[in-house]
């Protein structure tokens, strides 16, 4: 009976088995369960296509990025802010020599009192509205008395003996006091050659006044009876302080902004000769001559303050725009002040001709007109009244006129035939000499020999230059000044532009013009702590230049200037739409492959349960 029953026990297991599969198929839900594993075909390839479309998102970004070469801000900002807070001030250095100076103290105190009374009435007389390019406190003043017998100096801080004792005991004032020039060069030979300003003050015990002149080089004198020493103390520091240092400006004259010096420190020196109307005369001139003659020693004077270049013209059937009236007292047709405005025909003058004067280039136009024989003798009215004795004004930052009146114009109105001329060497230096003095003005110095200050009238020789020593000193640390302000004000633009558009195209070349201009601003800045103020133009001249290349580079008006939000528009339409796609659908795959494994995950539990 054992064996029956075990043979009947293993006969019902199959049985059984299979009841068991059966309720487990009656369990079974297709909506939440799934009887074989997901794959990982689909959602393998859904993610090969999404991280390819990341792969190439650093290729596409590198597709349009904006190369930017690196800029020194902090350097930039530096700069700015040293010019900003610090006026660019130039170290200055002045002497004063008293000559037959009596005195009835001893001579050290004597010699101490003079130079404690100049430096204060020296701070009476800066100007303290315009202290860059000027020595404002940043000057010494040394004082030499000369008795005859022995010399006693105050204040010399390098210990130099400015001052040969005696030396003018050997110049005959009796004979050669009316001839300026002979003693200029006289104490040009004597007075030490360096950069230091000198006033010799020399006592003859005559006459009742002063005569202060000042010389075409670093020195001026004063000659008379020295009776009031306040006086003359305050004479000395005038001249020391408005015709040294200022350069002998008037209050209205030309400032900094509008001198007649370019962006890129070139000037165009364009002179035109207008024949009006050729048919009653044509004029000509041989302008080689005058540009070696007269011209090449100026340029050569203003090196150092601007890049000068030549140009020369004649042109034909040019009539002024302005009217004029015949004066029958003057025997002259006139033309006033008010007129000047329209003198200059810029309709039929066609004077910009140079192709050297483009770009940020400065062009000066300094033009000859012939009037034609209906208003010749043509004169200018000044406005009391009086005839203007060169017949010519300038306009500032444009240049000057000069209205040449052919000899004779009245006796030749009615001649049929033009008569050809060349202008004579002669009247060509009388020309000349007019456009020079119109070239000191658009420089803002004084087209006279004369200074009126407040302690008196200052006599000022003229040099053969066109321009003295001291007053090319004074333009130099002018331009100076004005040059590294531009400079910094340029390259703080520049920086601020840059730093606020981050696509800006910055290529190498910007990079270096901007290195560049920082080295020269910092030359010029050397050079000028040392007094070398031709140097120190010289370098803020390059380093405004660079600055200006520098934001003025064609690449920086490139159209590449649009922000990321822009980029972003002009791209979403291409890659929009594709990339939510991607996305969606590897979003969508992970979420079904999760929920296919769910379903996997329930049927083998309930496999796993009924089998137990």
């Amino acid at each position: 009976m054992a064996e029956i029953s075990e043979t009947i026990g293993s006969e019902s297991s199959p049985s059984q088995q299979t009841r068991n599969e059966d309720s487990v198929s009656s369990n079974f839900d297709d909506k939440i369960m799934r009887k074989t594993k997901p794959g990982l075909k689909r959602l393998t390839l859904t993610l090969t296509v999404f991280f390819s479309f990341l792969l190439g998102l650093p290729w596409l970004l590198k597709s349009i990025e904006i190369y930017r070469s690196p800029l020194p801000f902090r350097d930039i900002d530096s700069l700015s802010n040293a010019i900003d807070s610090n006026p660019f001030v130039f170290p200055c250095h002045f002497h004063v020599v008293f000559v037959n100076l009596e005195h009835s103290t001893e001579i050290k105190p004597n010699v101490e009192n003079l130079g404690f009374l100049i430096s204060s009435y020296m701070s009476e007389y800066a100007d303290r509205s315009s202290v860059c390019g000027t020595c404002d406190g940043n000057y010494t003043v040394s004082v030499s008395l000369d008795t005859g017998d022995e010399c006693v100096e105050f204040e010399d801080d390098d210990k130099r003996r400015l001052w040969k004792c005696g030396v003018l005991s050997e110049f005959k004032f009796e004979q050669n006091v009316e001839s300026d020039d002979v003693l200029d060069d006289y104490l040009l030979s004597t007075l030490e050659k360096s950069r230091v300003y000198s006033v010799v003050v020399v006592n003859t015990g005559e006459g009742d006044r002063f005569r202060a002149v000042v010389g075409k080089y670093r020195h001026g004198w004063i000659v008379g009876r020295v009776a009031e020493m306040n006086l003359l103390a305050e004479m000395v520091a005038e001249m020391f302080v408005k015709i040294f240092v200022s350069g002998a400006k008037d209050d209205g004259s030309i400032q900094g902004e509008f001198m007649p010096v370019g962006a890129d420190g070139k000037i165009v020196l364009s002179f035109n000769l207008l024949n009006a109307d050729p048919r009653d005369w044509i004029y000509d001139w041989d302008f080689k001559e005058v540009d070696e003659k007269l011209l090449a020693p100026t340029l050569d004077a203003l090196g150092p303050i601007a890049n000068i270049s030549v140009e020369s013209q004649v042109l034909y059937h040019t009539p002024k725009s302005s009217f004029s009236y015949w004066d029958d007292e003057q025997e002259s047709h006139i033309f006033s002040t008010k007129d000047l405005p329209f003198f200059v025909n810029s309709n039929e003058w066609h004077l910009d001709t140079s192709i050297a004067a483009g770009g940020r280039s400065k062009i000066l136009q300094f033009v000859v007109y012939v009037p034609s024989a209906n208003e010749c003798p043509l004169r200018l009215q000044l406005p009391n009244g009086e005839i203007s004795v060169t017949n010519g004004f300038i306009s500032p930052t444009w240049g000057g006129v000069v209205v040449f009146n052919p000899h004779n114009c009245l006796e030749n109105e009615n001649s049929m035939h033009p008569l050809r001329r060349k202008i004579s060497p002669q009247e060509l230096n009388q020309i000349f000499e007019v456009f020079m003095g119109q070239l000191r003005q658009l420089f803002g110095l004084k087209s006279t020999g004369f200074y009126k200050g407040a302690s008196g009238t200052s006599i000022l020789l003229a040099s053969e230059r066109g321009f003295s020593q001291w007053e090319l000193d004074a333009l130099a640390r002018q331009h100076a000044c004005y040059n590294l302000q531009q400079c910094g004000t340029t390259l703080g633009s520049l920086s601020r532009l840059v730093q606020s558009l981050p696509r800006m195209i910055i290529k190498d070349e910007i990079g270096k013009q901007v290195k560049f201009s920082l080295e020269a601003a910092k030359l010029a800045q050397n050079n000028a702590s040392q007094g070398i103020y031709d140097a120190s133009a010289i370098s803020s001249r390059h380093a405004r230049s660079l600055a200006e290349d520098a934001f003025f580079h064609p690449s920086v008006m490139s159209i590449s200037y649009y922000s990321f939000e822009h980029m972003f528009a002009v791209y979403s339409p291409f890659f929009l739409p594709l990339s939510l796609h991607v996305i969606l659908a590897v979003v969508r795959e992970i979420k079904r492959y999760r929920q296919e494994t769910r379903k996997y995950a329930a049927w083998e539990a309930i496999r796993k349960r009924h089998s137990d």
